[in-house]
């Protein structure tokens, strides 16, 4: 195990020093590279801060005074922790799970917030029995958290070492897709984000989308395919900017609800008219999909079921399963309305 003074030594900085850094001790004026080098050394050695001394209670005690367990939940977000109804209802399931089986919620980061490494160390220097994960994370990040917390339990995370709960993105993609083609369509375009490896073209969406037009015999304009980074108003400039070309597809399938409605935003602004000039369909049939102008048509996806059954794998997992990781795909609908 690793004590302070490797931590000193892998940063070379005094163990004062290193004290100072992790009970962020302002009295002494410490350089932000400092800092960074000695998180950097916590991160890469699994230090652990002691815990400080209690008092001994006879050994008849313990059971009485074993911890309950500490789950902790990570979300996927782009911006403010919690601004999208996809991954709150996922949540919402989360919770609800878990209350109804004696346990609460312990904390909730986001994969934007472990990227600061005091951030990450001090969300996991205590002991954390399960966690519920949103976010793939960076590999560096990932293995930290994998030595620190036993039971891990991925939400569509590209993690193959733990158990993953989701759906099929490359399915619902050519539901989308094939939907638009049995309107008559053959000009469609695709509006999504890009994960960790920043391309858009690797996620299971676009591919979907892309085979799927293949299989039908019809071109992908790249003009017509829009990396929106999952900001909506990032996904109305370029709307905007593709209007104005007056070249744009009679379709869009867009990989998130929240982005077609952004999309319709985009649209409307320009005048066009949907769908008798554009159809629209999302992802994920978030409730106020159906409240938007017009309602949108969308691929329904079991977001709160998703988060029970990642819960019920967890649970599963404290107590005692360890089969070996398990990938659970749930079940996803079509759901039609006026925006095709």
């Amino acid at each position: 195990m690793s004590t302070i003074r490797d931590v000193a030594k892998l940063a070379n900085v005094s163990t004062a020093t290193v004290s100072r850094v992790l009970n962020n001790d302002t009295k002494y004026k410490i350089t932000d590279e400092t800092r960074e080098r000695v998180w950097q050394a916590v991160t890469q050695l699994n230090y652990k801060i002691s815990s400080s001394p209690k008092r001994k209670v006879p050994a008849k005690d313990h059971s009485e005074n074993k911890s309950p367990a500490k789950i902790g939940c990570i979300l996927s977000v782009t911006k403010d922790k919690y601004n999208d109804p996809y991954f709150m209802s996922i949540l919402s399931g989360v919770e609800e799970r878990l209350l109804s089986a004696g346990y609460n919620v312990a904390f909730i980061r986001t994969g934007i917030e472990l990227d600061d490494s005091k951030i990450l160390f001090s969300t996991f220097s205590e002991p954390v029995t399960g966690l519920i994960l949103m976010e793939s994370l960076n590999n560096e990040t990932y293995e930290y958290i994998r030595k620190q917390v036993p039971f891990i339990v991925g939400i569509d995370t590209e993690r193959e070492d733990i158990d993953n709960v989701g759906y099929d993105h490359y399915h619902v993609a050519t539901m989308a897709v094939n939907h638009l083609i049995e309107r008559g369509h053959t000009h469609i375009g695709y509006i999504g984000g890009s994960g960790l490896t920043c391309n858009l073209k690797d996620s299971r969406r676009y591919r979907g989308y892309y085979a799927t037009m293949h299989a039908a015999g019809l071109t992908v304009n790249p003009d017509w395919v829009i990396d929106c980074m999952w900001d909506e108003t990032v996904c109305i400039d370029q709307i905007h900017h593709l209007c104005k070309t007056k070249n744009y597809p009679t379709a869009f399938f867009v990989g998130s609800d929240l982005m077609a409605m952004a999309a319709l935003n985009g649209l409307y602004n320009n005048g066009i008219s949907v769908p008798n000039e554009v159809a629209v369909i999302g992802l994920s049939n978030i409730e106020v999909s159906k409240y938007s102008n017009p309602p949108l048509s969308t691929i329904e996806v079991p977001t709160k079921e998703i988060g029970m059954v990642a819960v019920d794998h967890l649970i599963d997992r404290i107590n005692g399963n360890h089969l070996l990781p398990k990938k659970v795909i749930l079940p996803t609908r079509l759901v039609v309305r006026s925006s095709t």
